[in-house]
């Protein structure tokens, strides 16, 4: 028997193996998952790592999210593992019609792009895995998946979905001190001294977050009145302070007269 002979008999029983692991996984009740990516390369890292993981199935892989619309219109899937920026339809859009299923298969985005965070979660995404994908965060996907952790953002409205190295944190809307504007986006600072960037405009967060005691006190600021503990003005400049952090806040003049009205009917709806 020659060399490679043996290779093909060894890639014939690798390829047995998988199987029979495939059909003990499909009796266990193992997940089917649908897997879209348009490059070739990062499709097939993520089929072979899903496949590794025990609690996968079966994996069918497509490389567009046409295809992968036509294959969830024909086969039933339990979750979908979905790239954001691809060609023709991109993940976010097929996200959105499968939001209009009648039982619609939870969505993890998978993608190099992490200032797409705010909208995946927004369409009620499972989980946001940044490339290149490691193991242990796609397992971390999987359990997300098998435990129904969809965040409930868009209905709760009180915790904010917020991305750092690769790993997504959800920020509730309490811990918030203060939203500083950067440009189209916004970043959030919280009690414990931390700050995130998320793609949300300050304006937008001024709308949406009045009602929960955010203000306007600077072209780019907006602080959350709850944790203010000091108004001051010196030398006709105003500022506030932020009891959690003592971070001193300037109050423009244009906005310093709302501050001190919004303040005041505080002090007395509370007294």
């Amino acid at each position: 028997m020659t060399g490679l002979d043996k290779l093909d008999q060894r890639d014939q029983r690798d390829q047995r193996d998988q199987r029979e692991q495939r059909e003990q996984r499909e009796q266990r009740g193992g997940l089917r998952v649908l897997a879209v990516d348009d490059e070739r390369p990062a499709l097939d890292e993520l089929t072979y790592l899903l496949e590794a993981d025990e609690r996968v199935a079966e994996v069918i892989a497509c490389q567009s999210a046409t295809d992968g619309l036509r294959i969830l219109r024909e086969r039933e899937v339990d979750c979908v593992f979905l790239d954001v920026q691809m060609p023709g339809l991109s993940g976010l859009e097929l996200a959105e019609v499968l939001g209009r299923f009648k039982q619609p298969p939870p969505v993890v985005f998978v993608t190099a792009h992490e200032q797409h965070a705010v909208d995946a979660f927004d369409l009620r995404a499972v989980d946001y895995v940044l490339k290149p994908v490691r193991p242990e965060r796609l397992a971390e996907a999987v359990r997300r998946v098998l435990g129904g952790a969809a965040p409930q953002r868009a209905a709760t409205d009180t915790q904010v979905a917020v991305e750092r190295g690769g790993v997504t944190r959800f920020v509730d809307r309490g811990d918030i001190t203060y939203v500083e504007a950067q440009g189209d986006y916004a970043r959030l600072h919280t009690t414990g001294g931390e700050a995130y960037l998320v793609r949300i405009p300050l304006t937008t967060l001024e709308e949406e977050w009045a009602e929960a005691g955010f203000h306007r006190i600077h072209r780019s600021l907006l602080v959350a009145l709850a944790h203010v503990t000091e108004v001051r003005t010196e030398a006709g400049r105003t500022s506030v302070r932020i009891g959690a952090t003592g971070d001193e806040l300037p109050v423009s003049r244009r906005h310093t007269r709302g501050l001190r009205d919004v303040l005041v009917r505080r002090a007395r709806a509370g007294s």
